[in-house]
């Protein structure tokens, strides 16, 4: 007989738990077997120290950099936030181990074209494929790309929460703290199939729209 996890104790655990009921609620195993990486350059508010930013070159942006790893449904599996500066494969190979030592079942990952190809052999010394999914030739302006979509939309999610539309931490721990705890809201909302009333649509499901 497989070895029960104990209940939730603490937050890491409920995020572990709310993910596992998401996953079965939409038919995948609980532990997921693929994953995506990739990395989002976000502005910084002024109380962040001259030590922890720095400036992504590519997207002229002066700031911090968050690079996470999602599964196949959007869902946060890890994340590190670090100086904009950071190049995409450094902070790739912290969340590879990352993952490959808090999810052991994964076995697949896709990253973009910024992630080198000595990476994609560190990953496949610890036993997991990893695939870079590059941009058509002449694809201009937004163009999904298979697989990586999922993360790009988890970053969308991200944004409704005000507080992540940039970084206003002191600590870059504090900032990954903060963005676990918007997916928490995100895997929570999903599982009670609760959605915050907005301006397009102010009748919840089980009222009547006032005439």
């Amino acid at each position: 007989m497989a070895e029960r996890r104990p209940y939730p104790s603490d937050l890491s655990d409920a995020r572990w738990a709310l993910r596992r009921l998401l996953r079965q609620k939409e038919g995948k195993d609980a532990e997921p077997s693929a994953c995506v990486i990739d990395a989002q350059s976000i502005k910084i508010s002024t109380s962040v120290p001259a030590a922890g930013q720095g400036t992504d070159a590519a997207k002229k942006i002066v700031g911090r950099k968050r690079s996470t790893v999602t599964d196949t449904l959007g869902l946060l599996l890890a994340v590190l936030v670090t100086a904009a500066s950071v190049q995409d494969f450094v902070a790739g190979t912290h969340l590879v181990d990352q993952v490959a030592t808090a999810h052991t079942s994964v076995r697949k990952v896709w990253v973009d074209g910024g992630y080198r190809q000595h990476l994609v052999e560190h990953a496949a010394r610890l036993g997991i494929d990893m695939e870079i999914v590059q941009r058509a030739a002449g694809a201009g302006g937004f163009t999904p790309l298979p697989k990586r979509w999922t993360v790009e939309r988890t970053y969308g999610w991200l944004m409704f929460h005000r507080r992540l539309t940039h970084d206003y931490e002191t600590l870059p721990a504090r900032s990954e703290a903060m963005i676990h705890l918007a997916m928490t809201d995100l895997m929570a909302s999903r599982r009670t199939g609760e959605a915050t009333i907005s301006w397009r649509d102010p009748t919840l499901r089980d009222q009547t729209p006032i005439p």
